[in-house]
């Protein structure tokens, strides 16, 4: 069984992308086929991944929009994870599947024809609760949401688990919040944890453990074109990240009744 899990938070800078990146770095590690989906037309992801945008003439815009076959668009990363890259061109796919009957589904069409070849599908959504978002949710089985340990980096996450009810209730009744992972924390201060306490009060959500820690490394990566396992393999941020892949792992190896206990 292919395991889709969407990333999404529509507040920039929580590390959003760079979880994605990580997070399928560490599945590869643990053996497991691994495909990331880039849906931000920013294209970070397929930057950070050593991918030039402006090089790339084929991209996911083209298989949401134009019906071109997703296999032929896929390449294969250093990090030994396959990418369905993006390009600035994503940023037309909104107004271009606006009126197209059946728009939510086309991510899930996408990972349909893929899911054969992989064991996990990442979905990185763009900062928005737009088309993209809404159609990455309704592919998924479940959704993380990466979340910077802030006062108010907060803010946006109830605006999103409405979008999750209403994708719940008309084009995915199966999706599941997996949680929160804590991002950009700092250990030093009381204020983190305290913020992710709030959090997880406010609105019943778990907490993916263990928070990612604040790091220079992070920023060092996308600039060599590699994910963080690679560029600094034993620092914290690299194994922290390596412990929440195991963590997936085993939630995803659970019985679907027991997680809809939860969810």
């Amino acid at each position: 069984m292919t395991t889709t899990l969407a990333v999404a938070n529509q507040k920039g800078g929580v590390a959003k992308t760079t979880s994605v990146a990580s997070l399928g770095a560490a599945l590869a590690e643990l053996g497991h086929r691994v495909l990331l989906v880039d849906l931000d037309p920013q294209a970070c992801l397929t930057f950070s991944l050593g991918i030039d945008p402006e090089n790339v003439e084929t991209s996911i815009y083209h298989v949401l929009t134009q019906g071109t076959d997703a296999a032929d668009v896929v390449l294969e990363t250093e990090d030994g994870v396959d990418l369905l890259p993006a390009t600035i061109e994503l940023a037309r796919a909104e107004a271009d599947l606006l009126t197209r009957t059946g728009r939510e589904h086309v991510v899930k069409m996408v990972v349909e024809e893929l899911e054969d070849d992989y064991d996990w599908v990442l979905l990185d959504c763009p900062p928005s609760l737009g088309v993209l978002t809404v159609a990455a949710l309704t592919a998924a089985q479940g959704v993380l949401v990466p979340l910077q340990c802030e006062t108010l980096s907060h803010r946006g996450v109830g605006q999103l688990l409405d979008t999750v009810h209403d994708v719940r209730r008309f084009t995915n009744k199966s999706l599941e919040v997996w949680g929160v992972l804590p991002t950009l924390f700092d250990g030093r201060t009381t204020h983190s944890r305290t913020v992710l306490e709030t959090i997880s009060q406010t609105y019943s959500l778990d907490v993916v453990e263990p928070p990612i820690p604040k790091t220079i490394k992070f920023a060092e990566a996308p600039a060599a074109g590699r994910s963080i396992l690679a560029t600094s393999r034993t620092s914290k941020g690299a194994q922290a990240y390596r412990e929440v892949a195991v963590n997936l792992v085993e939630r995803a190896a659970r019985p679907r009744s027991r997680r809809r206990a939860k969810g």
